[in-house]
């Protein structure tokens, strides 16, 4: 860009920053959307707001070329939160690019594969990040974000604030994972996080943040495929394998909705679709339900 259009860039750039704080938006999304404004301009080398619909056309046809489907959706949708709350410039976005939908089924590890993937964990660290992520399906930032002070040992739940929505919500506390919390937080005794970030123990102890989402993404990634877990593992998977294993213990969709944070039941409904057991029960319930119906049919034998 020429002085003058990379400093009218960089006061368009400032003002969506502000607008995607000022509407209360989570960090990960304003990444996401701020990206979105980065990438276009970088490939016309100009602000956005001076392109037509024809070349941000073309922008989204390479796109769909070289990126995801999911990257397609949120690129639009952070231009298109550009272009109405920054510089106020109707497009039909409808006529621009039209994202299709994928309904995929997420990947999910067996119990048995659980325990295999915890058991041949060589950190403590990880090991008691793997199963307080597991044993409550948290999310990975939900892990890495608790506190000492989110632990309810008495009612046996933690706190989980602002999650997904930035919505709290209270998760049942297993009592072997209380214990796993407290022989690592033992190992450090930090004063705010249960995972702070450092290798040795005066590290933890004077850290100022967590440690990372990319080093706890490595580690499950290594250490599944060394427990000989061939499916794609990442910690949403154990997030994914918690709410499955719920439904095939007969956990109802309503409680699992509630311990998972979903908006939407819909959202929940997707775990009936990865357990063969769930299907089978409810197969039972209907034979047994008909079974038991009080009429007298002579043509049965």
């Amino acid at each position: 860009m020429q002085p003058n259009e990379q400093r009218r860039f960089k006061r368009q750039y400032q003002k969506h920053l502000t607008a995607l704080k000022l509407r209360n938006m989570s960090p990960s999304a304003q990444d996401v959307y701020a990206r979105a404004v980065r990438r276009v301009s970088t490939a016309y080398d100009c602000c956005p707001d001076r392109l037509t619909p024809d070349e941000l056309r073309q922008h989204f046809v390479a796109l769909i070329d070289s990126h995801s489907w999911s990257t397609v959706r949120s690129d639009r949708a952070g231009l298109q939160f550009f272009f109405k709350h920054v510089v106020n410039k109707p497009m039909d976005w409808g006529t621009i690019v039209k994202p299709k939908r994928v309904q995929s089924l997420p990947d999910v590890i067996t119990h048995a594969q659980v325990a295999n993937l915890i058991n041949a964990t060589r950190e403590q660290r990880y090991e008691t990040f793997f199963l307080c992520t597991y044993s409550m399906g948290l999310r990975l930032g939900e892990a890495l974000a608790l506190q000492v002070l989110d632990i309810d040992a008495a009612q046996r739940r933690i706190h989980v604030r602002l999650g997904k929505g930035n919505k709290d919500r209270y998760v049942f506390l297993p009592q072997r994972t209380l214990l796993s919390l407290r022989r690592y937080w033992a190992t450090h005794r930090h004063p705010k996080w249960l995972f702070p970030d450092g290798r040795t123990a005066q590290e933890k102890y004077r850290a100022t943040k967590t440690m990372s989402a990319s080093g706890v993404q490595r580690s499950i990634k290594r250490v599944s495929f060394e427990a000989g877990i061939r499916t794609r593992v990442t910690t949403h998977t154990l997030r994914h394998a918690y709410a499955t294993h719920l439904l095939e213990r007969g956990l109802s969709l309503q409680h699992i909705q509630q311990l998972l944070g979903h908006a939407s039941i819909t959202t929940t409904l997707v775990y009936t679709k990865l357990t063969e057991p769930a299907q089978q029960q409810a197969g039972e319930l209907v034979d047994a339900m008909i079974q038991d119906l009080p009429v007298t049919l002579d043509a049965v034998e």
